[in-house]
């Protein structure tokens, strides 16, 4: 089961959202349906997005066209930067990587973490 955190930080202009398990078509369903709920107050073109996908397995093959559509539309809502930062996962690194040139997402950053 996936969980999800979705943080506005107003004041610095971030929205800060934190990835954990492993997402199943409702959980990514219920994740959209809040990420939509807490952009609705915001310019997100004046926001940079965070996603901390430390705690996030490698998506099922199922769930991908879920993820693409989720980073298409981070980049429908055209938030200044995007930085997606990973535990050293080189799996997920490479497939979220796919998925963003997929979608066109010029400002993606992918971060690789390294905790001993």
């Amino acid at each position: 089961m996936g969980s999800f955190i979705l943080k506005t930080d107003a004041a610095n202009k971030v929205l800060n959202i934190e990835l954990e398990g492993s997402f199943s078509q409702e959980d990514g369903l219920r994740s959209i349906s809040a990420y939509q709920d807490t952009i609705a107050p915001i310019n997100t073109q004046e926001y940079n997005l965070n996603i901390d996908c430390k705690k996030l397995n490698v998506t099922a093959p199922d769930i991908v066209p879920l993820l693409e559509g989720c980073l298409a539309m981070f980049k429908k809502d055209g938030y200044k930067k995007i930085v997606l930062t990973l535990e050293n996962n080189s799996i997920l690194k490479m497939q979220l990587s796919r998925l963003g040139r997929a979608v066109g997402l010029d400002n993606l950053e992918i971060i690789s973490t390294v905790t001993t």
